[in-house]
């Protein structure tokens, strides 16, 4: 049994790392490089080191070099972001004028103002199938988004398309077809 022990405990002895270190730093032993070839930095020059990188201010990396950026123009910034078109299905056709008249289907509605007064244009694929006019109006119509378009019922005979962007918000009546 003594010898098992004295086995076990010269088997712990040998995989023990034993560290002893003279007077001084254990840095000492290095000289004046460590084992990356790096110089030792005293404390007054990390200090310095430090100083120097508090003055520095970091660059937004998400506004491109040359373009400025004021928070005045938070609305011009929204108004040139590229956006994908609103799609309104409608399920009856539709009369607009006597030259134009809108089937069944889907469309992508983009809201602009020609000549001071708002219109719809109803796009399918790039080409504008239709022409609203359209009432500019105040009324968000209890929409949560700023960009929205949907179809509403008027009456027997009519809808009502409302509309709304950053620019205006506005709606039509347009009467069904038969």
């Amino acid at each position: 049994m003594r010898k098992l022990f004295i086995i076990f405990l010269f088997m712990v002895f040998c995989s023990c790392n034993i560290v002893c270190a003279e007077d001084g730093d254990l840095w000492d032993n290095f000289g004046d490089t460590n084992v990356y070839n790096q110089k030792p930095v005293s404390d007054k020059e990390f200090e310095q080191a430090l100083e120097s990188k508090k003055g520095k201010q970091k660059r937004n990396k998400n506004i491109p070099k040359g373009e400025s950026y004021r928070e005045s123009n938070e609305t011009d910034f929204i108004r040139n972001m590229p956006s994908e078109l609103p799609v309104l299905s409608i399920p009856v056709n539709l009369f607009v004028s006597e030259d134009t008249i809108v089937p069944v289907g889907h469309y992508q509605i983009e809201g602009k103002m020609t000549d001071g007064k708002p219109v719809l244009n109803l796009y399918q694929a790039h080409y504008v199938i239709a022409r609203i006019p359209a009432v500019e109006t105040d009324d968000d119509f209890n929409q949560k988004a700023i960009n929205f378009v949907k179809i509403m019922e008027h009456n027997n005979r009519q809808i009502k398309i409302i509309f709304g962007c950053v620019d205006f918000n506005a709606y039509s009546i347009i009467d069904i077809t038969e």
